[in-house]
């Protein structure tokens, strides 16, 4: 039996991969790619495409998932970070971007409601390709980064009840007239349905279904949830899209969103691709060929004034000049969501022939275009810089900095909150050193952050998990779950995702050491090995063997194991791995006590090196790390010391620093 659909999606696909791969190598963003193998398969290319009304479908499904992730990424707490951008500038800047385009629309003699659907259209960036370029460029905590991350907020919110108000565009006199009152009703029972769903209902169904820590289960309920809000809506008279949108703002609300997010992005991503070729289908290269000039000058008049107008936003909210100049060449171009809204208008004869045609064009053409115009912007700010302008304009008058999003720094990560998780997070509570953990266990996650623990609810294999965890600016991850297969995947994603972070992996088997390793794991504790050296250590206790002999038994065995282990992983070293080049040398802290022999004296009183072979690389003492310290420097108590030595010689010379037994 022939499935026609099955047939376009090998086409589809396979001429996506090529096509993406060369607009790679050209520094394009993947949907100009999607878009360009839209315009091959389609039929005014190649005509590879024979079941249009399917992939129509599957686009449909597409947009669909799209808004639902915007949905869930939409938050009431980040968005009162970049109020100001979102609340002040986003408005100002789509409301002006509109009033132009509609007075250029409505002088070119089209009609109201056209020309204000043509203002809706060129009012929207593109979210997806500035905000993958602000990543690329580790601008988004940069004053324009914020600035055009609240903005492109700002639109993809209101690109909602612009689907909605599309319909009514195409008679405007009856639309309006008569749908209005029926609309603020929808509204309003729509905003109650939001709030009781975000606030009791769907919490507490998402609880009873992760608690079965059943992923399949987990995945069909939030598809189910976004699939029937977005049915309702459209039952009611409203889009798919705003219902989508809705289903994703109800989860949002819930401490399950991440992982939500992390499981639909897959299939968001593969709709959402059959989207964009679709609207690439649509483009008809001839009318490109035929009328290249009038193409290119409306490109050009859209790049200027939308990045004049979103420059100008910027400015009028207090910004200095040179932000102002790179928010208006980062939001110059014409975004993904006016396919969406244009779908919409070409159903109600919006957006037909023509016009239709310059649409495709020129948008493709000005989000092709945006990585050199946002490469160029800060060399055209320096330039308007240089004028003779007022100061107050290159000053600004407020204060620009960074949205203060409370995300932690240089901290642990621990995934896991079983025996071993737990331990590690007391300890780091004890030693004071930030922390966050993650554990996809609903009821741990409930208990322990009603107690003030920093744990977050999720599967740490998927990305979008280690990265609300804020991964990137981690310095050490502690795997301590039991599923092999999923520790292997979370090593090596967040070697991946952070090349600096120091990953210490906990495994019951010998076997999985070399694997780990392979991935990136700094260090692998076997419980294998854990369990014999303990069970050892009683042992010998037992046999009244001294405790300082058993102490350097114990660290010459861990020490000659985990040397000769360290060697099976050479890809990731640094300066805190130098004990792969030292044999049988150990760098460990050790915390000066206030009866201990050393507390008071200088290291050239005691003569640590020459007597006992140990040596201070470096002394923390409250916030300040001196390295290398001179001979005559004293210790003092609660010094943390940095040393280097033998393992046997660290471990007999310990009273030194402990003060427990012996003295100098």
């Amino acid at each position: 039996m022939e499935i026609p659909i099955l047939y376009d999606l090998v086409i589809i696909y396979g001429l996506s991969i090529a096509v993406i791969f060369v607009c790679h190598r050209c520094g394009l963003p993947p949907i100009v790619g999607f878009i360009l193998t839209g315009v091959l398969s389609g039929p005014h290319v190649l005509g590879l495409v024979k079941a249009m009304h399917e992939v129509e479908i599957l686009a449909e499904i597409g947009v669909v998932l799209l808004l639902f992730t915007i949905g869930m990424e939409f938050s009431f707490a980040s968005l009162l970070q970049l109020r100001r951008s979102v609340l002040l500038g986003g408005p100002l800047q789509v409301v002006l971007t509109g009033l132009v385009f509609f007075a250029l629309a409505w002088k070119s003699n089209l009609a109201i409601g056209e020309s204000i659907f043509i203002g809706f259209l060129v009012s929207l960036s593109s979210t997806a390709i500035v905000l993958k370029l602000l990543q690329t460029q580790a601008e988004v905590d940069a004053p324009h980064g914020a600035t055009s991350l609240g903005i492109l907020s700002f639109q993809d919110i209101i690109v909602v009840p612009m689907m909605r108000i599309t319909p009514m565009l195409a008679d405007v006199s009856q639309g309006l007239g008569v749908s209005l009152p029926l609309v603020i009703l929808k509204g309003i029972g729509i905003i109650a349905l939001v709030f009781i769903g975000a606030k009791w209902a769907v919490p507490h169904l998402l609880y009873q279904i992760v608690r079965t820590r059943n992923r399949e289960l987990f995945l069909l309920a939030v598809v189910v949830l976004c699939f029937a809000v977005a049915w309702s809506t459209a039952a009611a008279g409203l889009s798919l899209a705003l219902g989508a949108f809705l289903a994703g703002l109800i989860i949002s609300e819930t401490e399950f969103s991440h992982q939500a997010l992390g499981n639909i992005l897959p299939f968001r991503d593969l709709f959402a691709s059959i989207f964009f070729i679709s609207i690439g289908m649509l483009l008809d290269v001839k009318f490109l060929l035929q009328n290249p000039l009038i193409i290119l000058l409306v490109t050009m008049l859209v790049l200027v004034a939308k990045g004049l107008i979103a420059g100008l936003s910027a400015f009028l909210l207090g910004f200095p000049l040179r932000t102002a100049i790179l928010v208006g060449l980062t939001l110059s171009q014409v975004g993904e969501f006016s396919f969406v809204l244009s779908k919409s208008g070409t159903a109600y004869g919006l957006l037909a022939g023509t016009n239709y045609q310059i649409f495709l064009d020129v948008t493709i053409l000005t989000m092709a275009l945006t990585p050199l115009m946002m490469t160029a912007a800060p060399r055209v700010a320096e330039a308007v810089g240089r004028l003779p302008l007022p100061v107050r304009w290159k000053a600004g008058t407020v204060v620009v900095r960074a949205p203060e999003v409370e995300k932690p720094r240089d901290h642990l990560i621990i995934v896991g909150f079983g025996v071993t998780g737990r331990n590690v997070s007391r300890a780091a509570q004890a030693a004071q050193v930030p922390y966050v953990t993650i554990e996809i266990n609903p009821e741990t996650v409930r208990r322990e952050r009603e107690r003030g623990e920093p744990i977050y609810y999720g599967d740490a294999t998927h990305e979008e998990i280690l990265n609300h965890a804020n991964i990137h600016a981690a310095r050490i991850v502690v795997l301590a779950i039991n599923d092999p297969s999923a520790t292997r995947r979370i090593t090596e994603m967040a070697r991946k995702l952070n090349n600096q972070v120091y990953i210490i992996v906990r495994t019951r088997y010998l076997s999985e050491l070399q694997p780990l390793y392979n991935l990136g794991a700094n260090e692998v504790v076997p419980e294998e090995f854990e369990n014999s050296v303990e069970i050892f250590t009683r042992v010998l206790r037992h046999y009244l063997v001294p405790r300082e002999e058993i102490g350097k038994f114990v660290a010459e065995v861990r020490a000659d194991s985990y040397l000769m282990l360290r060697g099976l992983s050479r890809d990731f070293e640094s300066l805190a791995d130098l004990e792969r080049y030292l044999q049988d040398v150990e760098i460990c802290t050790v915390r000066l006590m206030e009866k201990a022999p050393l507390t008071g004296k200088s290291l050239a009183e005691v003569e640590l090196r020459k007597k006992y072979g140990i040596t201070v690389l470096a002394i923390r003492r409250d916030s300040q790390l001196l390295f290398n310290p001179e001979p005559d420097m004293r210790l003092e108590a609660h010094d943390l010391l940095i040393i280097l030595g033998a393992p046997e010689k660290i471990a007999t010379g310990g009273f030194l620093f402990s003060g427990k037994e012996g003295r100098i």
